[in-house]
């Protein structure tokens, strides 16, 4: 790993194993905070799987002009009592998860508490989850807007999307099989959300980003 590597990406709801396995192997890593917002976008939704298959949570936001609002003025909507059913759902989907028992408390405690800022309320998640997860990299918010950036830092913003035909391809990134709680009714699912890995897995999970990642590509992707 080259030490004064780095990238800048959108921060995710929950993010994906593929998101994780960037933040494993920049050492620095730059959350974009100038950005406009995307709709159909992991931006406020993630993936995970339960007992019949894949299972899709979205944030809902207060209606109005989202698209291409700053995403520091995106603001998420409480008229329904998203976060108890989010976190009901994860709580069905891990609940028997060899590790949920060991995270489960801090991380429900947080939907407890609501933030109306869909971007601080993806930083807040972000953050406990590199407490589960610590990585050795360095996060810091951006300063500014740069469309284009300098050559030496990878810009990965809007390139993990949850649908296939709107995601750059990526040789950087190869999942690897890990025990899943449904995988014999299933069959494994790859690149759910972080924390189907992290409950699955536990301290165990840094091994399986750093070998989600391919080290000599393409040359082209991401």
């Amino acid at each position: 790993m080259d030490p004064t590597a780095q990238a800048v990406i959108e921060a995710h709801y929950l993010p994906s194993i593929q998101y994780f396995s960037k933040l494993a192997h920049y050492p620095m890593v730059w959350i974009e905070q100038h950005e406009h917002y995307e709709k159909r976008s992991y931006r406020n939704r993630c993936h995970i799987a339960g007992s019949n298959g894949l299972i899709r949570l979205s944030i809902p936001l207060l209606k109005g002009k989202n698209q291409q609002q700053n995403i520091q003025d995106t603001q998420i909507a409480f008229h329904e009592p998203w976060m108890n059913q989010h976190w009901s759902s994860i709580q069905s989907a891990y609940g028997n998860a060899p590790f949920f028992e060991y995270y489960a408390e801090a991380l429900g405690s947080l939907y407890q508490q609501p933030i109306h800022s869909l971007f601080q309320w993806n930083l807040k998640l972000l953050e406990l989850l590199l407490r589960f997860i610590p990585l050795e990299t360095t996060i810091r918010l951006t300063e500014t807007y740069q469309k284009v950036l300098p050559e030496q830092i990878a810009d990965l913003r809007n390139t993990i999307q949850p649908k296939s035909t709107h995601q750059k391809v990526d040789h950087h990134f190869h999942p690897v099989a890990y025990p899943q709680v449904f995988s014999e009714k299933h069959g494994f699912s790859p690149n759910l959300s972080i924390l189907d890995l992290l409950f699955c897995t536990g301290p165990q999970a840094i091994l399986y980003l750093e070998q989600s990642w391919v080290a000599s590509p393409k040359t082209d992707g991401i």
